[in-house]
């Protein structure tokens, strides 16, 4: 694979920086762990879920964290007490830790963990100040005239 220098991004973008390591880090090939398996939902505009294949671990060996950008779902296997001697062993009860980097303004509603799936659902909640709003378009030197009133 070609590695792709991004430098020249930093030096003529003033506010990009987040996006860019986003790019860098996608192109990295060790990114992104592929235990456990996920599913990213679009369950309805500005609503998604995302579904964990996590079978065996308990609600107590689970925890998620959501820090400004950021969703770290972390997976702890308590120890067994006693030792066991599989024949064969294909279920993973290895540790894990997740990140799922989220875009501005996205936010955790909930989490729930039935049949070796936890959900975790998430919402898009964009500001009023930020939605796109209509300006009307007034007749020439009205403007001027809303100036004066205000005088």
């Amino acid at each position: 694979m070609r590695s792709y220098d991004l430098t020249p991004l930093y030096r003529s973008a003033i506010g990009f920086d987040r996006f860019a390591g986003l790019v860098d880090s996608a192109l990295r090939s060790d990114a992104q762990p592929s235990y456990p398996p996920y599913n990213i939902e679009l369950v309805e505009a500005d609503k998604y879920r995302i579904s964990m294949a996590v079978a065996g671990f308990e609600r107590a060996e689970l925890e998620i964290e959501s820090e400004h950008d950021t969703l770290r779902v972390i997976g702890r296997k308590r120890k067994e007490g006693e030792a066991r001697k599989y024949l064969h062993r294909g279920i993973a009860a290895r540790d894990f830790e997740h990140r799922f980097q989220l875009a501005d303004h996205v936010k955790v509603i909930g989490a729930s963990l039935e049949n070796g799936l936890l959900n975790i659902e998430l919402v898009r909640e964009v500001p009023e100040a930020m939605k796109p709003r209509r300006i009307e378009i007034g007749a020439t030197g009205s403007i001027n005239l809303l100036d004066r009133e205000a005088a």
